[in-house]
């Protein structure tokens, strides 16, 4: 991260909700500086303005463009940098649409704000935060016919621990912490799971364990 404290940007264009989110930031514990915008040409262009914002909080339904078009935007602006959606939008096929363009996390607006709390740090911590109730199996994220059995029989027991507990959200940080491996050998796993399973990149991953049954080993 640039400097001694976080940049986020908050995108969204109810100002109550800006307010309120200000709060919830502030109960991290640590030095923020928060930049906002209230649309999406808003969010793009303070993205070019502030090249060291370390996460994008953003709402799907601003004004300024379609929401797929918009977070594509954001995405291609900052793209080594977690993009966490936070809508009143939750069903389903809005989190799938979402992991698919590449958001490291889908929070509904309806959470406590202890759950928004324990998201943002899953994924500072380099994890991926999904409502559990909406990555059960489905269609729509998983390449065309995804065979979980199939895709078992390509891992090693140790990546099978491993994607295990990437299922559970985990930053590669604490799988190694968990398994006693070194930071740079859990990368390897991650790479070697991504390409077994035909994804490309951890949330896809977090719903491929989900499918596998691997997520409920968490103990």
């Amino acid at each position: 991260m640039c400097g001694e404290a976080m940049k986020i940007l908050i995108a969204d264009d109810h100002e109550l909700f800006r307010d309120g989110l200000r709060h919830v930031l502030a109960q991290l514990g640590e030095p923020l500086t928060l930049v906002e915008a209230c649309d999406f040409e808003q969010a793009v262009a303070a993205i070019h303005d502030n090249c060291d914002i370390d996460l994008v909080l953003l709402d799907l339904g601003m004004p300024g463009a379609d929401w797929t078009d918009g977070l594509r935007r954001v995405r291609e602006s900052l793209p080594d940098r977690p993009v966490i959606i936070l809508s009143a939008i939750d069903d389903r096929r809005h989190v799938l649409q979402a992991v698919n363009l590449g958001a490291a996390g889908f929070i509904p607006k309806s959470s406590p704000s202890r759950v928004m709390l324990s998201a943002l740090r899953l994924v500072l911590s380099g994890g991926v935060y999904l409502p559990p109730a909406l990555i059960e199996p489905q269609g729509g994220i998983l390449p065309d016919g995804f065979n979980p059995e199939q895709a078992i029989a390509f891992l090693t027991p140790r990546q099978r621990e491993v994607l295990a507990l990437l299922g559970q959200g985990k930053s590669n940080k604490e799988i190694a912490r968990s398994l006693e491996l070194a930071e740079g050998t859990v990368k390897l796993h991650v790479t070697a799971i991504l390409k077994a399973l035909g994804v490309n990149n951890r949330t896809r991953a977090v719903v491929a364990a989900s499918h596998l049954g691997l997520r409920e080993s968490e103990s």
